[in-house]
């Protein structure tokens, strides 16, 4: 038996009945029937049981009634009912407060029937209920297994997955992100800040259970792959339904092994994979390359698109694919990367991205922002190991080898200036690139000529100046932005720049001027990470 004190009083008989105390519990779960008939029955009273009694033992006593409510309590029963009528004509108020406070059901039986007619009618309910249950998740199984026999694309597998159960349910991914959810967010939220565990949970929300499971990986010995959450109604399922949110959860399982795998293949085996290696080299031309893109239907050469480089660096090989593996995921199912296209490609330790421009979120000045709010938790969740670098915006399918070196030289040129953003252009290092093979001898003279006047000049506010002036180049002219970032009024930040100009005869209208001065603070920051 397994319903709530709640749908039992709801079952005739015992629906002829009264709950006249411990409302807050209605909803304990009733497992079996027991019926008093010995003093020491709180001896045998086991987790989940409802006792039925004519209150013979208590009678003379009404007293005793309070401590067998505590005792029942304690032992977790369902609650108690009570046949008024033949010993007592009404429950003492006493007992009545008591199972009040304990929140335990009290119930009064109705008279004219038996305690087996009662019983008799909670045992048939149960009954039907049962079969029906069974009857409902054979025909989910049969969904299920229709389901994954049937050939075809599985991109829609999760929303079936979840229609075909008839309970809310989430997907997590590997680093907690969700994949997939028809829950009410109010309730994700508390188990999300839960760790993963490789073992089937249950956890209690203020209005369900939630039952969470692994999701493993095909590879043995590997870590798990994320999670799915399903929430159920108070009561807890039987072991037959419990089994088929398990088999559920092997399905979802396999789903994701497989779209990793379908990147894997894609990486390291497919044709256009291998053909895209040798462009990169230099080894065949851009109209090959097209051309076998044309005859597998792979979307590229139509339109602009700019190149992100994923990189992973200084971690175990363990680490490392499961850092790939987790930004794999991430492109595939991250809805605000959906306008994009799914080539991402494994390049050695990197994932290479072709992104559509257009009108998407990707164009240029957006990209970055972007993958720094997806992607800025990796960093600390790996120590710092991923790097991405951006290309600038490419017109033309020829243009993807220029593309990715830009992405590559972006990275290099980040790591030794030592950049710690999670994200690099490479029109922001740009300069730095082309000057990196400049003398060192020859940077540090330019830069001694040029901000000399301020050092020898100004050396009590020299840092501020020179301060100000960096960011002032950095921003563009931008001389708002300029003040607000050094928390300053903009009147304090245009006097500065005026003694700047003073002291360094410019004229920050000048192009020229401009030019040469982000060229002498590029170099100053060079020299300075040379020291390092």
């Amino acid at each position: 038996m397994y319903l709530t004190v709640e749908d039992a009083l709801k079952i005739y008989p015992l629906s002829e009945g009264k709950l006249t105390a411990g409302q807050d519990g209605v909803n304990r779960i009733v497992k079996s029937v027991n019926v008093m008939d010995a003093p020491d029955i709180t001896d045998w009273v086991r987790e989940g049981d409802i006792l039925f009694t004519t209150a013979y033992l208590m009678k003379d006593a009404p007293s005793d009634g309070v401590q067998l409510l505590r005792k029942l309590a304690q032992k977790g029963a369902a609650g108690i009912g009570i046949k008024l009528g033949r010993f007592w004509a009404q429950v003492p108020d006493d007992m009545l407060a008591e199972a009040d406070r304990l929140g335990f059901p009290l119930i009064e039986l109705p008279f004219p029937f038996t305690f087996s007619d009662q019983m008799k009618g909670l045992f048939n309910a149960e009954l039907q209920r049962s079969t029906k249950l069974l009857h409902g998740v054979l025909d989910k199984q049969k969904e299920l297994m229709r389901f994954a026999l049937a050939p075809g694309p599985t991109s829609d597998m999760l929303r079936t997955i979840d229609a075909i159960l008839g309970v809310p349910m989430a997907i997590v991914g590997l680093r907690g992100q969700v994949l997939h959810c028809s829950l009410n967010p109010a309730d994700l939220d508390p188990i999300l800040k839960q760790p993963q565990k490789p073992i089937a949970q249950w956890l209690r929300t203020a209005n369900a259970h939630i039952l969470r499971l692994p999701l493993k990986s095909a590879v043995a010995g590997q870590d798990i792959i994320g999670s799915v959450v399903f929430q159920l109604s108070r009561a807890l399922p039987p072991k037959e339904e419990e089994g088929l949110y398990h088999q559920a959860a092997e399905m979802i399982s396999h789903h994701l092994n497989a779209v990793e795998r379908h990147y894997l293949e894609q990486s390291t085996q497919n044709e256009f994979v291998s053909l895209l290696h040798n462009y990169l080299k230099h080894n065949i031309s851009v109209d090959t390359l097209l051309e076998c893109a044309a005859r597998l239907g792979i979307p590229f050469g139509s339109g602009s698109y700019r190149c992100a480089l994923f990189h992973v660096t200084a971690i175990s090989e363990t680490k490392k694919e499961r850092l790939l593996r987790m930004i794999r995921q991430e492109l595939q199912y991250n809805p605000l990367l959906k306008e994009s296209s799914n080539l991402h490609f494994q390049v050695g330790d990197s994932i290479l991205s072709i992104l559509p421009t257009g009108p998407s979120a990707v164009a240029r000045g957006k990209a970055a922002p972007l993958l720094t709010r997806i992607f800025s938790d990796f960093a600390s969740d790996t120590g710092g190991s991923l790097r991405i670098s951006l290309s600038y915006t490419k017109h033309k399918p020829e243009q993807l080898e220029q593309a990715y070196r830009e992405c590559a030289d972006a990275r290099d040129t980040a790591e030794k200036l030592g950049m710690e953003s999670l994200v690099t252009e490479y029109e922001t290092v740009e300069m730095a690139y082309i000057f990196q093979s400049v003398p060192e001898e020859k940077m540090r003279r330019f830069l001694d000529m040029t901000l000399s006047p301020i050092i020898d000049k100004a050396p009590d506010s020299a840092q501020d100046l020179l301060r100000t002036l960096e960011l002032y180049i950095e921003n563009n002219g931008q001389i708002n932005e300029t003040a607000k970032q050094l928390f300053i009024h903009r009147n304090t930040a245009a006097y500065r720049l005026d003694k700047i100009g003073e002291l360094l005869q410019v004229d920050f209208k000048s192009h020229a001027n401009l030019l040469k001065l982000k060229l002498v603070l590029l170099f100053k920051h060079m020299l300075n990470q040379r020291t390092v």
